[in-house]
């Protein structure tokens, strides 16, 4: 029977091997139908409905029929091909010796649906075995390491691929480099980089994204500049490390544009980088120019563009325009929610984003989270809405088992500080189960500083103090404010030489000018 007439359709195909799958007494039949079987899987394996196989290992339960060991692989990297990892690891289990392939099949197919402690699992049970791990191995661990932040678990197998004399590859190299930079040692990452013969796209973007994440922007644009080849990935790296702080973001434009020029399509995630960039520097009209983009390219049917284009434009201060891309989305997330709630609020419309809040949470296809619950608790912050403020932090744990964090709970003090119940604020700090960080503490000087209590300013600044000596100069102004109200001019004198003594000084603020051609940055001018 010829190949193509045996593959013709799933059903023909399905009823002709149906033939080899009784057990025959005959040997040679035996291993006829036997390696008619690993084609037949072998097919569907490379074909586009793979579950379609799925029928043959029905075949073989009910014919009896005993799998040889490649049988039995072919058919677990099926059900992996097929999306049924339970079906997969029942056909692993039933292996008498399993091989370090379906170690690897199984491993994948675990790490891509995010099993983490499956995936450790099969690597306990591979440590015990008579197998030894390949490259393929060490980058699923890899792969696994990045995934839970285990620094320690890239290093050990650094340290295997070392001592097994595991022959190492550019991909494996790449591997490495990848899990290092994720992991915040981009030292360990640029070691094992300088060791790569031929340095492609994705070890380059590792490092790049590695460099970025660590804030060592220098390092990222040598790695980038060196680069012969790009593509849209590494573009993205460098837009969205650009993206992350109003020094880079204005870098962040100018690298889109490059990339546009480059001839290079943006990806979702391009839009949602460069969005970001427009919101730290309140690019209005460079964020309506990437949602025209968005309407031309369908990207703004995806949830995670419109979520950020809503973010863009609330904090340029057009609620409006984020309000009719809000009511535009076919589909909506807890982000989308959220950046509309924290929107309102934030432009002064805290009755609007409670109003919001409220119908987000009518709502049974999205739950809020802990962001939303503090964009909810900031709106009434900032309109003095007290029992409301009380009624929706309760409700976090009481009715969506979110315990509150520390963000909440400053939250909450500056709520009570801003509407004058200063005492019940302290009172309020004391209960928390945590030690209470500088957020709390500075949320509290700032409301004592609002209605001149230079004792709870004085409590509170000391406490702030302790925790962080340097890392907050707002603190020591917000103090030395507080007691130059009242008329307290040594205690000012006292604050500014402590100052002075911890080396505490305060960077001059800066605003984004737009003139015909592009953003300038300017600098505001410090007091002597």
């Amino acid at each position: 029977m010829k190949n193509g007439y045996l593959f013709r359709t799933s059903e023909i195909f399905s009823s002709q091997i149906c033939r080899f799958l009784p057990i025959r007494h005959n040997y040679t039949s035996s291993i006829t139908s036997l390696a008619a079987l690993s084609s037949a899987i072998q097919y569907y394996i490379d074909s586009v409905s793979p579950s379609e196989g799925q029928k043959l290992h029905t075949h073989i339960l009910k014919s009896g029929l005993k799998p040889n060991t490649n049988v039995s692989i072919k058919l677990l990297i099926l059900h992996l091909r097929s999306g049924c990892l339970d079906y997969a690891r029942r056909v692993f289990d039933q292996l008498p010796r399993p091989t370090t392939s379906s170690y690897n099949s199984m491993l994948s197919g675990y790490i891509k649906q995010g099993q983490v402690q499956e995936s450790l699992g099969i690597l306990q049970k591979l440590a015990f075995s008579d197998e030894r791990p390949d490259g393929f191995t060490f980058s699923m661990i890899l792969k696994l390491s990045t995934a839970l932040n285990w620094l320690n678990l890239s290093k050990e197998v650094h340290s295997l691929i070392t001592k097994m004399n595991c022959e190492v590859d550019d991909f494996l190299l790449t591997g490495l480099v990848d899990a290092y930079a994720k992991n915040g040692r981009v030292d360990y990452a640029r070691k094992v980089y300088n060791k790569v013969l031929e340095r492609n796209i994705m070890c380059c973007t590792a490092l790049i994204s590695g460099y970025m994440k660590e804030g060592l922007i220098q390092n990222a644009e040598e790695i980038f500049e060196e680069m012969k080849e790009k593509d849209v990935v590494v573009y993205n790296a460098m837009i969205e490390g650009y993206s992350k702080n109003t020094v880079s973001a204005i870098r962040s434009l100018e690298v889109y544009r490059d990339m546009q020029r480059s001839t290079f399509k943006p990806t979702v995630s391009t839009f949602i980088s460069v969005l970001g960039a427009c919101s730290i520097l309140a690019a209005f009209d460079v964020g309506q120019q990437i949602h025209c983009q968005l309407v031309k390219t369908d990207s703004l049917l995806d949830v995670r563009s419109g979520s950020a284009l809503i973010d863009t434009y609330s904090k340029c201060g057009r609620v409006e325009a984020a309000r009719r891309v809000f009511d535009d989305m076919q589909v909506k997330n807890v982000f989308s929610w959220t950046s509309m709630i924290d929107g309102y609020g934030k432009n002064g419309n805290s009755e609007i984003a409670l109003k919001l809040f409220h119908e987000m949470r009518q709502n049974d296809n999205v739950k809020p989270n802990y962001v939303t619950f503090l964009s909810a608790l900031s709106a009434c912050g900032h309109s003095g809405l007290v029992s409301k403020g009380w009624e929706i932090f309760r409700s976090m744990e009481r009715d969506y088992s979110l315990k509150p964090r520390m963000e909440h709970c400053a939250c909450m003090v500056d709520l009570l500080g801003r509407a004058g119940s200063l005492y019940e604020a302290l009172e309020f700090i004391k209960q928390i189960p945590e030690k209470p960080n500088s957020d709390v503490w500075a949320a509290l000087l700032g409301a004592s500083r609002l209605h001149g209590n230079v004792e709870m300013a004085d409590l509170a600044a000391n406490e702030l103090f302790d925790l962080t000596r340097s890392e907050r100069p707002g603190a020591y102004l917000a103090f030395s404010n507080a007691l130059a109200a009242v008329g307290q001019w040594d205690g000012v004198y006292e604050v500014r030489e402590l100052m002075k003594e911890r080396g505490v000084s305060k960077e001059r603020g800066c605003s984004w000018v737009r003139n015909e051609s592009s953003l300038h940055r300017i600098h505001i001018k410090r007091d002597s």
